[in-house]
């Protein structure tokens, strides 16, 4: 039996597909063109207990771990859904971990004694005033670390906190943010010294404060139903109280969540290979061409049998690296190879699923077409390809 086979995680897998089945599938398109998912969709998927995956009981999670996190994902492509959809709903998979760490609850964790010692009263209080609510369903949070100027240069933020009595004053903007529009709070990256210093430090932003600007929703080419957005602040008023973790230690925060968060968006590049290479299979063996169908032929089985085998070899090693990551393990290069793999399997299978799926493959009917929308942004979310190379080459001693 596998680590990710056991009699527990086929239960959480059963849960996700029904949860899929019957909350999803009926609805996915409309949401597609709304551009956003409903906020009762985060409220039904946390009375099931899937919202809460991955984070502890003790701050209103529904505990498990890395791979539990990572089934729930795979589970909810593999039924049906989608990426985007993903991003949607578990967004606070990137907006609450700092908060929970830095209060020191996050089982086994050790990031909470390195963001300033011992947790503080007001690191216990974002647990009850954001954690708890978001995993109960009736809060969203965002994540805002990208600014239109920095791209993948986390040290390079420009948005700036000045220190006012018991206040920062922020000013700078952020972009391409995930569930911005929808978000009730944003769990900010902002530079305390001067731009550009890389001296960092987290702040939790409520949308509404004056000066904070949630701007236009962007359009995209894949991720329809995960609304997207520019945010900017002009003089806000943040309370000391809504840091995250001690000053300046905002950029070792990110840096340690960026694994769990690489390996999100592997699990859903090589789950949506396997659910393009289904449907393909699935295709092939009803289309009929010249009186036969399009599996009788051995070019088509040998295209579908290399879809096949390359989902499966990138499953394995996502698998394989998440599990050492949640045994506490340092595989920074590990991670950014199994993105990287996934990614370009992902890349490789959606292409040859649409165009096995022909004329159809192009329609907006076909759900085909929307994983290979989707599977796009895959590349460059949580870090580039290029900056993955980047990092595997630094882990070769290059």
């Amino acid at each position: 039996m596998s680590i990710v086979d056991t009699p527990e995680r086929r239960q959480l897998r059963e849960l996700t597909r029904a949860f899929v089945t019957r909350e999803v599938l009926p609805h996915l398109d409309d949401w597609e063109r709304a551009g956003e998912v409903p906020r009762a969709l985060h409220a039904t998927a946390a009375k099931l207990g899937l919202l809460g995956i991955g984070f502890p009981e003790s701050v209103g999670g529904s505990g498990g771990d890395l791979l539990d996190s990572i089934i729930v994902t795979e589970e909810l492509i593999r039924s049906g859904g989608s990426s985007g959809l993903v991003a949607a709903l578990f967004t606070h998979g990137i907006a609450l971990p700092h908060m929970v760490a830095a209060a020191g609850a996050r089982t086994g964790g050790s990031l909470g004694g390195r963001l300033g010692g011992v947790s503080s009263p007001a690191d216990d209080s974002l647990i009850e005033r954001y954690v708890r609510p978001t995993l109960s369903g009736t809060m969203i949070g965002a994540l805002a670390i990208t600014e239109p100027d920095g791209g993948s240069d986390v040290a390079g933020i420009r948005t700036t906190a000045r220190r006012d009595g018991d206040h920062y004053v922020v000013n700078g903007s952020k972009t391409y943010i995930t569930s911005g529009q929808r978000a009730d709070f944003v769990t900010t990256a902002v530079c305390t010294d001067f731009p550009g210093s890389g001296e960092l430090t987290l702040l939790v932003i409520d949308k509404g404060s004056p000066g904070f600007t949630v701007g236009r929703r962007l359009e995209k080419l894949g991720w329809h139903c995960s609304d997207t957005a520019e945010l900017s602040f002009a003089d806000v008023r943040v309370p000391v109280a809504n840091r995250i973790g001690a000053e300046n230690t905002g950029f070792l925060a990110i840096m340690e969540h960026f694994a769990a968060e690489r390996l999100s968006l592997a699990t859903q590049a090589y789950a949506t290979a396997q659910r393009c290479v289904e449907l393909a299979v699935r295709w092939c063996r009803d289309r009929e061409t010249f009186g036969r169908p399009l599996a009788s032929r051995q070019l088509i089985r040998h295209r579908l049998a290399e879809m096949h085998t390359r989902a499966e070899a990138a499953r394995s090693y996502v698998h394989d690296v998440a599990a050492r990551v949640a045994a506490g393990e340092p595989v920074v290069t590990e991670v950014a190879m199994a993105k990287n793999m996934a990614v370009a399997a992902c890349d490789h299978v959606v292409d040859q699923a649409l165009q096995l799926h022909g004329g159809f493959g192009y329609l907006r009917d076909a759900e085909v077409e929307r994983h290979y929308r989707d599977a796009r942004i895959l590349g460059i979310g949580g870090g580039t390809t290029e900056i993955m190379n980047e990092i595997i080459a630094k882990g070769m001693g290059l």
